[in-house]
């Protein structure tokens, strides 16, 4: 080889070098030991799914969202990196209620992957007509969790004492939750609360409540409405209308305004959902006589 050809050759090795280099000091992770992962990529349309998944699979699992937090289901659009990862995921956990982001897109979601698992959480699950919040009820949230259960070990049956474990411990505390709550509101004399939308008809059955809803079929009330529920709100001597942050508020604040009350932002979307029922059964504690 010719004293050019050489001096060419070690000019594009060093080049190359210096490229490799230069992403590895701009990407850190590059510079370490490339090791594959052995956790398994699942997908959830919503974010208590993904605390439902999590506790059960605990390190031996990768979990990511389509709806992120504040977005609603009623409206939401998957972007290009969310279908991106659906083609990596092995495992896909819906609602199976009829949540309006399942009805748009769950076809489109397992078209991207042909392989991917779906799990039913709502089988089993007795539903309330029209009402797709199903997680709302810590019975519920136990079913959901023993259907993931199912499909983790279908995947991953190698690890099945792991993941059981995980799940009678999670179902034990989903219990203690459920009894905290009917300690806390079993002796409350006016069982109505008002809220925007109606998302919390299981969480009422649960626990012997009545939910007046704000919203009428997905529309805002008209002036008739308002009234009407303003009356209401004075008959059962309701000073607190409850919303969702996912929702407009504006007819919330109205009639809190007329019942000399307030609005009260309650998630019914929360990831940390021991956390978060605990929470909105403090707050009713307070709100109702």
């Amino acid at each position: 080889m010719c004293e050019c050809n050489k001096l060419y050759f070690a000019l594009r090795i060093g080049i190359q070098l210096l490229v490799i280099l230069s992403l590895c000091i701009a990407f850190p992770a590059c510079s370490q030991k490339d090791t594959p992962t052995d956790k398994i990529h699942i997908v959830v349309s919503i974010l208590p799914l993904a605390e439902f998944t999590e506790k059960i699979g605990g390190n031996k699992v990768d979990v990511s969202v389509m709806i992120p937090p504040g977005a609603s289901p009623h409206s939401y659009e998957p972007t290009p990196g969310q279908f991106a990862k659906l083609g990596k995921a092995q495992l896909y956990v819906k609602v199976g209620a009829p949540i309006d982001f399942e009805l748009v897109w769950l076809d489109k979601i397992l078209a991207v992957n042909q392989d991917l698992l779906l799990c039913n959480a709502s089988q089993s699950v007795q539903f309330i007509k029209g009402d797709p919040h199903i997680w709302l009820s810590p019975h519920n949230a136990a079913i959901m969790v023993g259907n993931i259960y199912d499909a983790l070990i279908k995947i991953d049956p190698d690890n099945q004492m792991f993941y059981n474990k995980n799940r009678k411990q999670y179902i034990k505390e989903l219990d203690n939750l459920d009894n905290d709550i009917v300690r806390l509101l079993r002796e409350k004399k006016g069982r109505n609360f008002m809220v925007f939308h109606p998302a919390w008809g299981y969480f009422a059955s649960a626990y012997d409540l009545k939910q007046i809803s704000v919203e009428n079929q997905g529309k805002e009330p008209t002036a008739k409405g308002i009234l009407h529920l303003i009356e209401q709100a004075k008959t059962n001597d309701i000073k607190v209308v409850f919303a969702s942050p996912q929702f407009n508020t504006k007819s919330a604040e109205v009639i809190a305004k007329e019942i000399q009350g307030q609005v009260i932002l309650i998630d019914p979307l929360e990831k940390e959902y021991i956390t978060n029922l605990k929470k909105i059964a403090s707050i009713l504690d307070q709100a109702m006589e």
